[in-house]
């Protein structure tokens, strides 16, 4: 499944995308790790997408409270 992803080039993200059929929120690293987020719902996609802090809301809302598929 490939997920759309749009740039964001800001706080180490080089870009994310979200599928919300599937719920998984895909977040691209400037390292190149990407990682897909499961359960996710369509508001919290949203707020991070259009974040002026993406990492800030990442990692406070993100990063810890939903799984990760591998």
């Amino acid at each position: 499944m490939a997920i759309e992803r749009k740039p964001i080039r800001r706080g180490g993200i080089k870009s994310a995308g979200y599928d919300r059929n599937s719920r998984i929120l895909e977040v691209e690293f400037d390292s190149c790790r990407i990682i897909r987020h499961t359960g996710v719902g369509e508001e919290v996609a949203r707020r991070f997408l259009s974040s002026v802090a993406p990492a800030s809301y990442y990692k406070d809302n993100i990063e810890e409270e939903y799984s990760i598929k591998r």
